[in-house]
């Protein structure tokens, strides 16, 4: 297959540019989740779904485009292992879109940016990371470890 394709769903938003046309960035000397931090991370949110639907239309169109009607069996074999792992990167976005959306709802009901376990904020630096994040490091690793020897069990 001669398409090269974006692993969106693998970018980080930095990847996908600033955010604020401003140059604007979150600092730790400022109230935490101020209205101005929360427009930072609703437009970060925002741009990053917006690459992933396109992204998304841009698979669309190619499925329409490409036809499997390759002659030789290998080259068909081949057309369709790629597209089965383009349509499940595709899923996983979909998913990822759903957190976004989430971490969006957060953000208008007040509640981004802080630990839905411990109530503590969550660090810029890891919203920054990763913006869908809703917990502090701290309780996400013992969610993790919580959850390794749940699974060993």
């Amino acid at each position: 297959m001669a398409t090269a394709y974006n692993r969106v769903d693998q970018a980080t938003p930095e990847d996908l540019g600033a955010a604020n046309d401003d140059g604007y960035r979150p600092h730790p000397d400022e109230p935490f989740m101020n209205p101005r931090q929360k427009e930072y991370f609703r437009a970060k949110l925002l741009a990053w779904k917006d690459a992933i639907l396109r992204e998304s239309l841009g698979t669309l169109s190619q499925l329409q485009i490409d036809s499997l009607r390759e002659s030789d069996l290998n080259d068909r074999a081949s057309s369709e292992t790629d597209w089965s792992i383009e349509l499940r990167t595709r899923d996983r976005q979909r998913k990822l879109i759903g957190k976004i959306e989430a971490a969006l709802r957060r953000i208008d009901e007040g509640e981004y940016g802080y630990c839905e376990v411990t109530g503590e904020p969550i660090s810029l630096g890891r919203l920054e990371a990763r913006p869908i994040a809703t917990m502090t490091v701290e309780a996400q690793e013992r969610h993790e470890r919580n959850e390794k020897i749940s699974r060993e069990d």
